[in-house]
């Protein structure tokens, strides 16, 4: 005889045979079955009890940023699986593989306005590459299993409804999931490619290198090839910390998250190596006749954010090494110095104004501190705001460590549920969330899972009452400050109340004592900055080039960021007659 399985234990075995060891949700009737078989395998898959769905589908999202597998939540009929879509959106505009698990009625309720009975599938097809109501206890395992290929295939978000009864059926125990036999290959590059990049990097007067998230893996080589050629570094903000900050050619990123020295060399670039990006602002910040070299695993890139004059499919990690195989050590060049120079102008300022102790805080000594006590492999998980301004141009990173956020979505409260993320996936990890007010107050319930499963993490609040990143925003459209302003709130006394220790922190003693002891807590911490309503300082926007804007222009300007030690890009060029 045939043993049997409850279908729910097969589908949670084919969870178990594809790396799944946790995942997040809120149990509800319509999910009973599947968290049955959750308790029977829970040697296996441990359950993250979140409390909010939102929270659970954002930290499986995550958990695909930070460790390329597939990330699992789950929620149960109606208003469980509507709470999911903020998190899988996330992970659809980011390209990541996670699996969304959704509660429905038993089959014999299904189709008669039964409670909490919705037509779930129409509700998931934007959002999915993978989107199927399981028919039968045996369709069970296999569908699970189909969904998880598609979603590591396609690179976004597989959602299964399972009618609760379902999981209780006793199936033949024979399905075998495919997670063994399941391959990645990417292309390589062709010889011609190479050598005529080469070429042209050589015949440019100022050539840079671009990377992107498809450079995950080959910091050595960017660095490599890029000291090799005397190209200066930039990059999207989601790939900041493959090139270590430290070095004195990495200039991070253009745009509005972003340096002032990127946004200067890109805008005077007449070559972009650009590898493994889909940078969207390329519009505003290259110039359109500058020659352009693209190399990336999907052809459908190509042409997307400029004109390209030579597409190369393939790995960006294969295509360095073959670049730097066939290429020769060039000679140093004055633009490659006077971006070293320029890069190093903006780090001394920073410098500078991470010395400050006026209160309110400026933001740039509270980085100082998380620098200070950040171990080499530590994990920064970035709200979305002026909070990820501040974390791209003021965290100190180098490739061990990770530095995530939600990009393409550019949601807020992403941080708080991307620290369950980390620490759960890398428990001996040392995992940072930094937050601004609005992000934490929009999840900080999810504190409590912290401190219920004894979650080192240390989560930084920048508080300065109000919406800044939006704030900036009104000011650069010429409308009055309206809907920006926030009610302060006392979020270390928030943290006490769920079980998670809070320093409320307003000048530079406190500062530092908060972060003393988050250095060596071994339990959730949260240090809540009250800051300077401050804007950061807009580099796609300076005003500090006496060649373009007047000496008024430029004193006023100086005044509102303490910007008057930075040197304008047009001086250093000529200085190294660049």
């Amino acid at each position: 005889m045939v043993e049997t399985i409850k279908s729910g234990i097969a589908m949670v075995k084919v969870l178990e045979d594809w790396g799944v060891d946790h995942i997040y949700g809120i149990p509800g009737g319509s999910f009973n079955s599947t968290m049955d078989a959750l308790f029977a395998q829970r040697d296996k898959i441990k359950f993250i009890q979140v409390r909010h769905e939102e929270v659970g589908a954002i930290a499986a999202s995550a958990d695909a940023k930070v460790t390329g597998k597939i990330g699992v939540a789950f929620g149960s009929a109606g208003p469980g699986a509507t709470h999911l879509f903020n998190g899988l959106y996330d992970a659809k505009m980011d390209h990541v593989p996670v699996l969304a698990l959704v509660g429905q009625v038993a089959t014999n309720t299904m189709n008669t306005d039964y409670f909490q009975e919705m037509n779930e599938n129409p509700m998931f097809a934007d959002v999915s590459v993978y989107n199927r109501t399981v028919m039968t206890a045996e369709q069970l395992p296999k569908v699970i299993d189909q969904a998880i290929r598609r979603a590591y295939q396609a690179k976004g978000v597989a959602v299964v409804t399972i009618p609760v009864d379902l999981g209780w059926q006793d199936i033949p125990d024979t399905f075998e999931s495919t997670a063994a036999d399941y391959r990645i290959s990417y292309p390589q590059p062709a010889d011609h490619d190479v050598d005529e990049t080469l070429r042209l990097i050589k015949a440019a007067k100022h050539p840079i290198l671009y990377i992107g998230l498809g450079a995950t893996g080959a910091s050595e080589e960017v660095q490599k090839f890029a000291e090799m050629y005397k190209l200066p570094i930039a990059s999207s903000a989601l790939a900041k910390g493959i090139v270590p900050d430290s070095n004195p050619a990495y200039l991070a990123s253009a745009g509005r998250v972003a340096t002032k020295p990127a946004v200067e060399a890109l805008g005077d670039a007449d070559l972009i190596l650009f590898m493994g990006s889909d940078y969207p602002f390329g519009d505003y910040f290259f110039k359109p006749d500058a020659t352009f070299i693209q190399v990336d695993i999907n052809s459908a890139e190509f042409g997307k954010r400029h004109h390209v004059d030579l597409p190369i499919l393939a790995d960006v990690k294969a295509t360095l090494e073959k670049l730097i195989e066939r290429g020769e050590e060039q000679p140093m060049t004055k633009w490659y110095q006077a971006n070293l120079a320029n890069n190093k102008n903006w780090h001394d300022w920073i410098n500078k104004m991470a010395q400050s102790t006026k209160t309110p805080l400026r933001v740039e000594p509270v980085y100082k501190e998380i620098n200070r006590i950040a171990k080499k492999d530590a994990a920064f998980m970035i709200d979305v705001g002026n909070v990820t301004i501040d974390s791209l141009r003021l965290l100190d990173m180098n490739p061990k460590q990770i530095f995530k956020t939600s990009g393409w979505f550019a949601t807020m409260g992403f941080g708080l549920p991307a620290g369950l993320a980390a620490q759960l996936s890398y428990p001996n990890r040392q995992v940072f969330t930094i937050s601004g007010d609005g992000g934490m107050a929009m999840v900080a319930q999810d504190l409590i899972t912290m401190a219920k499963y004894h979650l080192p993490i240390i989560n930084v609040v920048l508080s300065n009452d109000s919406f800044g990143f939006i704030k900036a925003e009104q000011d650069d459209t010429h409308q009055s400050h309206y809907g920006v302003d926030i009610a302060p709130v006392d979020f270390a006394k928030v943290a006490e109340g769920f079980g998670v220790k809070g320093f409320k922190v307003t000048n530079h003693d406190e500062l530092v004592a908060a972060f003393d002891y988050a250095k060596t807590a071994t339990e959730p911490v949260l240090i809540d900055v009250k800051i300077a309503d401050e804007r950061p300082l807009p580099v796609e926007q300076l005003r500090i080039d006496p060649e373009k804007f007047s000496a008024e222009e430029i004193a006023e300007f100086n005044q509102i960021y303490d910007s008057s030690d930075l040197i304008p890009f047009s001086q250093i060029l000529k200085q190294y007659q660049a």
